[in-house]
């Protein structure tokens, strides 16, 4: 007498197939966030350093206050903000650079910048 598998016992194989494979996506797609997440705040780190040389480049103290630079970075969109704040020594400069894509923070750096 030959004998097979039954129907329940295949249905049960394939669920708990089944189970593994969305278990496997799910692992996967948030892998790939994961990636995109860490491109982005590298492009935005970049942005934040770029803006920051810029600051330090200049002949003086920037100003106090708040300015919004735009950063397009493979194929992003990406706005830092600059705020630059007193410090108690009147020879530095707190600035703060935060940085966007559209409304969402992708990361904050912050530095002093003395006279030279």
């Amino acid at each position: 007498m030959k004998r097979g598998f039954t129907l329940i016992e295949v249905l049960v194989a394939l669920a708990i197939v089944a189970v593994s494979v969305m278990a496997g996506m799910r692992a996967a797609a948030s892998m790939t966030r994961n990636a995109d997440r860490q491109w982005q705040v590298l492009l935005a780190q970049v942005c934040a350093d770029n803006a920051l040389y810029r600051l330090r480049l200049g002949s003086t103290l920037p100003n106090v206050g708040e300015s919004r630079v735009t950063c397009p970075q493979a194929e992003l969109a990406l706005d830092v903000v600059l705020t630059v704040q007193t410090t108690p020594n009147p020879s530095f400069r707190r600035v703060d650079a935060q940085v966007f894509l559209q409304s969402t923070p992708l990361l904050r750096v912050s530095t002093v910048l003395g006279r030279y």
